[in-house]
């Protein structure tokens, strides 16, 4: 069989790729595992492949809306595309500031949004992995496709206990979200002092390890300082690195982010504390192999993400009417502390 190369487009946020991975084991499965495969993503989740030898190379696109004459990484995109076309081009992308560049980029043939081949999910709220699934269901068997599931590759087991001295066993804890920064209310967020709290609970019975990225200091100083159980990684690692942090862990507690998706790609046991967002669209995704629970308030209100109700919830109550206790009892009835 001759060496396929397919490139795939997917410029969202983590979650976002996250969720787009479930395209590569199934390809390498159906055309063989020399297929090249290429992505497109945006600079700051470009590094999420560092480890993972299944993906050959990637483009950056830092600019989505700049139209392709004034825009160099669309431009060099399709200047390798033409240089060396591809047998499969895959859009995972639906926004019309995708469709100028996805019509420009050379491949014998392409799927995904604006091409033939989309078949939607049938059921009435899909997860958006099924809608990704969906896109690229009519080009593998029904085997290869009812076996695809996100999975990401990390920085080594023992690497990561060494550079980071962490024990055999320890619970993450990713207070922040993507929506933090936003200067309006984060309705996705929980308390920081019921972070606090639940981080007091735990470190009686378990290392704590504490994840977030570096330009969340003034967040993060809040919930500081830690005791000595708690080991701070803020700002420390690297994407590859968190992910393998995250895989080597006994179990993540999150609210609806990057985080949350990247466990449950790993098989990682997750814990994630939802509010708004409907969790089964948008939640981490569940598979055969890993465990993911959904802690709520359980509101009428809820899911209100992105509707009116949303925009005039002025208290965030749904995330309130969470405690720390409710969390501490439901990771402990998992056995993991």
């Amino acid at each position: 069989m001759s060496q396929k190369s397919i490139l795939i487009l997917r410029c969202g946020a983590l979650g976002d790729l996250v969720y787009a991975t479930s395209i590569i084991d199934a390809l390498l499965s159906e055309f063989g595992t020399n297929t090249k495969i290429d992505f497109i993503c945006t600079p700051a989740t470009a590094t999420l492949f560092t480890k993972d030898t299944r993906i050959s190379k990637v483009f950056t696109l830092k600019h989505k809306k700049i139209p392709i004459v004034f825009s160099h990484d669309k431009k060099t995109i399709i200047r390798h595309s033409k240089n060396t076309p591809y047998d499969l081009f895959v859009n995972f992308e639906n926004g019309k500031q995708f469709k100028s560049l996805v019509h420009a980029i050379h491949a014998k043939r392409k799927i995904g949004f604006f091409f033939d081949g989309f078949t939607p999910s049938q059921s009435s709220s899909p997860h958006m992995v099924d809608i990704i699934k969906s896109l690229f269901k009519n080009i593998v068997s029904s085997e290869v496709f009812d076996k695809s599931f996100p999975r990401l590759i990390g920085t080594p087991r023992e690497e990561i206990r060494q550079k980071f001295q962490l024990p055999n066993k320890y619970l993450i804890i990713s207070p922040s979200n993507s929506h933090q920064k936003k200067n309006k209310l984060n309705h996705r967020a929980w308390m920081n002092q019921y972070w606090q709290e639940l981080i007091s609970l735990l470190e009686q019975n378990v290392t704590v390890v504490i994840v977030g990225s570096k330009n969340e200091e003034d967040f993060f100083n809040k919930l500081r300082p830690f005791s000595p159980n708690v080991i701070d990684l803020v700002g420390k690692t690297s994407l590859p690195d968190l992910v393998g942090i995250i895989e080597n862990a006994e179990a993540l507690i999150a609210t609806d982010t990057g985080t949350a998706h990247i466990a449950s790609a790993v098989n990682t046991e997750v814990f994630a504390l939802i509010g708004p967002t409907p969790a089964n669209i948008t939640g981490p995704y569940k598979n055969p192999f890993n465990k993911v629970h959904i802690i709520t308030a359980g509101l009428q209100c809820s899911p209100c993400y992105k509707t009116e109700t949303m925009k005039k919830c002025k208290d965030n109550i749904c995330m309130k009417q969470i405690t720390p206790t409710q969390v501490y009892k439901s990771v402990k009835s998992a056995n993991i502390v």
